[in-house]
């Protein structure tokens, strides 16, 4: 469980890409042609070094790390050129790309929710760049369109989200982001009339809006330096407080800390609007909390939750106590009532106990407790009354991912979504009283889930721990060895991979291809202790455990080194990375997408500094000795033939900046001596970290990563 300020400042894990396969064996088929490369020249600057506690350590690409700089920008052209160039040459790419097209042009819904008399909800059509969000009087009223993103720029690069309505229901604020980056620009709509409001919020970043009267509170940041918006430090986040129809210049500083500059800082309200909760972390871990009665008129924060050892979220208050998810002295977490004027430990009231399994999430909706827990990485819930007394277990439809369970206390039903490896998306309308859920909204992606089988294993990682891994294939598959193979891993942050649809998938599945995700330790999917097994110091558990999964899936033959692909992004780029360099001979292609690849220097850029709870950091000397080990930028082998690498980005990625990844591509390409392998980058433009990438965008850039795997692997698919 994070909180909500948490979730956003958590590194974006990438959905597991896919792959295809004949059902011949690989020595049948006649091997591809090999597509010559060209690598641009990157120059180095053998001048620049930096001393870490007396260890020197060069950094010859440092230029890379300034993006906008004209020369930056001309090395990224050249990589560019050399990467499409080389896809090009692959003679079924454009197949795959119709394929992907043609799957993914289905409708897509997200789960409606009940503002006053309005019931908004999202849609895609088929094909849109972005989803549209309409609402719509009543559950089956005609509805109407509320915010086209889509209309918001010619190249479907706007995004929007909906950040909350005012508790008179006349208002919803919404945040649109520009080109993937992080940072957020607010507006608010009439509900009644669609007349968008002159307010317009800028500089806002890892934002909601937490209304409170004709107004809302928010964070940002002061505006960055002209040409820096993308890569300089985020400092001191501070918390405002909006009211309608004044210019941000007249908003109210409701709270900072000047003494802490890298500080994140969260506001929400209380759907009553009697409490203001602040939420303040150092990073992606631990969370110092504080509230104030704002029906009482309380004029200074109380602080409910010191330091930053325990992770606390407000889920609503009842009368003057907050219900409150924590891990304090409960790693799977509990669920506690808190009188915020006597806010002690030895007071607190324990409404829901901790459990063995993880305590994902906690959601209310009709004056009801919805707890979400993982067993063994699938969804379970249950209906609590708000003193903790269980009332159901919800029956899902089958063992997999659900999520939702959320509305106003004054609500009948709620609405939630279910998904598995092999079931698509689909919407469900959960009577609170009866406790009884029927389809609301069926997905009609073109997918027959009875052709194919999903299995969980556990293998032993290297130090004897017990790791489990889902693996999705076609039903009657042979393991002969020769099964071109996804493998996808994250492992941190506390985040968990649980099972879910991927419309892309079907490609990899249709052509007798094996999907394997490896729950590795560092997520969150058995607790905070699984979560610690796989940080810090215990980071190479991660990469040892993900090295596991790779042997399991050759020695039970679902594949072969010559047929596996790894993947992951973010800090799973970060796996990949070091994965690669410590067992290279294990993989046929590598993709780490948007990747923490230089862990001496990410804590110097944008909110890299959160991080630091999670990886450690260089400035120590422990920690230091630590990160230099598994560095993907500084591990590099010279002397050892790496996988095929197609490295991919974004330009416009403010989260895990791009220097990243340039840096590491260029090691790569001047350490190529033993290796005969492509090693190449994919820049996107007009891109970020990934959130609200364009379809098109989107279907482009798996086609090629679908592309790159399938040809590198000798595998031809069954398009035609």
């Amino acid at each position: 469980m994070k909180t909500k300020i948490q979730i956003m400042l958590l590194a974006l894990g990438i959905g597991a890409l896919a792959s295809c396969s004949s059902e011949k064996k690989k020595e049948e088929t006649p091997a591809f042609p090999p597509i010559a490369v060209t690598y641009p020249v990157t120059e180095k600057d053998t001048t620049v070094s930096d001393d870490y506690h007396g260890t020197v350590i060069a950094d010859p690409y440092r230029w890379l790390e300034y993006d906008t700089a004209a020369n930056v920008e001309a090395w990224v052209s050249a990589q560019n050129k050399v990467t499409f160039d080389y896809l090009g040459q692959i003679p079924f790419r454009s197949k795959i790309k119709d394929r992907l097209t043609e799957i993914f042009n289905y409708p897509k819904y997200s789960s409606p929710f009940r503002v006053g008399e309005y019931y908004f909800f999202s849609k895609n059509d088929g094909l849109q760049n972005q989803s549209v969000i309409y609402y719509q009087k009543g559950i089956d009223g005609e509805p109407t369109v509320f915010l086209d993103p889509n209309k918001m720029s010619e190249d479907g690069t706007a995004a929007v989200s909906l950040l909350g309505a005012s508790k008179d229901h006349k208002y919803m604020a919404y945040a649109v982001n520009q080109s993937g980056s992080d940072w957020q620009q607010i507006n608010v709509m009439e509900i009644a009339t669609l007349k968008k409001m002159d307010d317009e919020l800028n500089w806002v970043k890892f934002s909601g809006a937490a209304w409170k009267g004709d107004g809302f509170y928010y964070a940002r940041y002061d505006a960055p330096a002209k040409g820096k918006e993308l890569s300089s430090k985020n400092e001191y986040h501070k918390i405002y407080y909006h009211k309608l129809g004044t210019p941000q210049a007249k908003d109210e500083l409701v709270y900072e800390d000047k003494k802490f500059p890298l500080r994140y800082y969260g506001a929400q309200t209380t759907e009553d609007e009697s409490f203001l909760i602040i939420y303040v972390s150092e990073g992606t871990d631990g969370t110092e909390l504080y509230s104030k009665n704002l029906a009482k008129g309380q004029k200074d924060f109380t602080m409910i939750f010191p330091g930053f050892n325990d992770n606390a979220t407000v889920i609503n208050n009842v009368a003057d106590k907050l219900i409150v998810q924590t891990d304090a002295d409960a790693p799977n977490q509990k669920i506690v009532s808190i009188d915020p004027m006597n806010p002690a430990k030895d007071k607190w009231t324990t409404i829901v106990a901790e459990k063995e399994e993880l305590l994902e999430g906690t959601g209310t909706a009709g004056g009801k407790l919805f707890a979400s827990y993982l067993k063994d990485v699938t969804t379970r819930v249950y209906q609590h009354d708000m003193t903790g007394k269980v009332e159901r277990e919800i029956q899902l439809p089958a063992l997999g991912t659900a999520g939702g369970f959320g509305g106003n206390f004054d609500d009948q039903f709620s609405f939630y979504t279910f998904t598995s490896f092999t079931y698509p998306p689909t919407i469900y309308k959960y009577d609170i009283a009866s406790g009884k859920s029927d389809v609301f909204r069926s997905s009609e992606v073109k997918f027959k889930p009875e052709d194919y089988e999903t299995k969980q294993v556990f293998f032993t990682s290297k130090d004897g721990a017990k790791v489990p891994m889902f693996i999705v294939h076609k039903k009657g598959i042979k393991l002969d060895g020769t099964n071109p193979t996804m493998l996808y891993g994250y492992g941190g942050f506390n985040i968990s991979l649980t099972p879910s649809f991927s419309t892309s998938r079907i490609v990899l599945l249709e052509n007798g291809g094996i999907y394997a995700m490896v729950n590795l330790r560092g997520g969150g999917e058995y607790g905070e202790k699984w979560h610690e097994a796989g940080k810090l110091f215990k980071k190479q558990n991660v990469f040892d455990d993900c090295i596991g999964a790779a042997e399991y899936l050759i020695k039970e033959k679902y594949t072969s080194a010559d047929r596996l692909a790894l993947m992951g992004g973010s800090n799973g780029g970060l796996l990949v990375g070091a994965v690669v360099n410590q067992r290279p001979e294990l993989f046929k292609v590598a993709f780490p997408a948007v990747g923490v690849m230089d862990m001496l220097r990410f804590h110097k850029f944008t909110v890299g500094w959160g991080w630091v709870v999670e990886y450690g950091s260089s400035d120590s000397l422990d920690h230091f000795n630590n990160l230099i080990k598994f560095s993907p930028v500084h591990n590099v082998n010279p002397d050892v033939e790496y996988p095929a690498v197609m490295v991919t980005t974004a330009d416009h990625d403010d989260r895990v900046v791009p220097a990243h990844s340039f840096k590491y591509i260029a090691t790569l390409q001047e350490k190529r001596t033993a290796n005969k392998n492509p090693l190449l980058i994919r820049v996107d433009v007009k891109a970020g970290h990934g959130a609200g990438k364009p379809i098109s965008k989107t279907i482009e850039e798996q086609a090629d990563i679908w592309s790159f795997m399938m040809y590198n692997m000798n595998v031809q698919p069954i398009y035609k």
